[in-house]
């Protein structure tokens, strides 16, 4: 597609057409357990479209909430990108720049875990996260202009000693796949359009997408800790 023009009906829509490209992996894990996938979606755009992936798939639905740890003062300058779990991706130029101390940096990141957790617990309903430990772990946004959130979330799964990462999206900047398609184990992306700018053109219904919606998502979907 050389133009900009909505490619799309909504997340949803994008959503059944990833699931396609990614049906195969229902093949890959035919003969294992039912739980060896698990479709992780980041918040909030990337909920509807997960939400068909983990359908067709079979698979548990859950959030990787990432967030930015700043230095104090200069919050636009990342010391490090945590999740709600408490795994942490640290920037050690910009640590070293700030000349602050681990244990500052810890401490300032251990505030941002308890933001980030306090927020995955009210999008889960209180559920536990579900375990990445030797699964397939599908990850889904709902495009990519930088690519720089689903990087973060991918070194973040990568600590949790997944079997593979594979990293889903409906659209991206060509820059953004290349970069991504080198720290994962497989990427899926249906346009890597030129002259690429934001992800909302390429949707004819962008709406931004509630916590209601979020919850609602997730409390209906399939979690493979609920059957354990």
């Amino acid at each position: 597609m050389d133009r900009m023009a909505p490619a799309f009906a909504d997340r949803r829509d994008a959503g059944r057409r990833l699931a396609e490209r990614l049906a195969d992996l229902v093949g890959d894990h035919a003969d294992d357990d039912a739980d060896d996938i698990v479709v992780l979606a980041l918040p909030r755009g990337g909920v509807p479209v997960a939400a068909e992936v983990a359908a067709a798939l079979h698979a548990p639905l859950d959030v990787l909430i990432v967030g930015k740890v700043g230095a104090p003062g200069h919050e636009e300058l990342a010391l490090a990108a945590v999740a709600a779990d408490g795994r942490m991706v640290a920037n050690p130029s910009v640590i070293a720049a700030t000349g602050l101390t681990a244990g500052e940096v810890a401490d300032l990141a251990a505030r941002q875990v308890q933001a980030l957790a306090r927020r995955a617990g009210e999008l889960r309903g209180g559920r536990a996260a579900e375990a990445l430990a030797g699964r397939t772990v599908v990850i889904v946004d709902d495009g990519m202009a930088t690519g720089a959130t689903m990087r973060v979330a991918v070194e973040v799964a990568r600590g949790a000693a997944p079997r593979a990462i594979v990293a889903a999206v409906p659209v991206a900047a060509v820059e953004a796949a290349a970069a991504l398609a080198q720290v994962v184990d497989r990427l899926e992306c249906l346009l890597t359009p030129p002259g690429f700018r934001a992800v909302g053109p390429w949707y004819d219904d962008f709406t931004q997408v509630s916590d209601t919606e979020v919850r609602a998502l997730l409390g209906s979907a399939v979690h493979g800790s609920d059957d354990a």
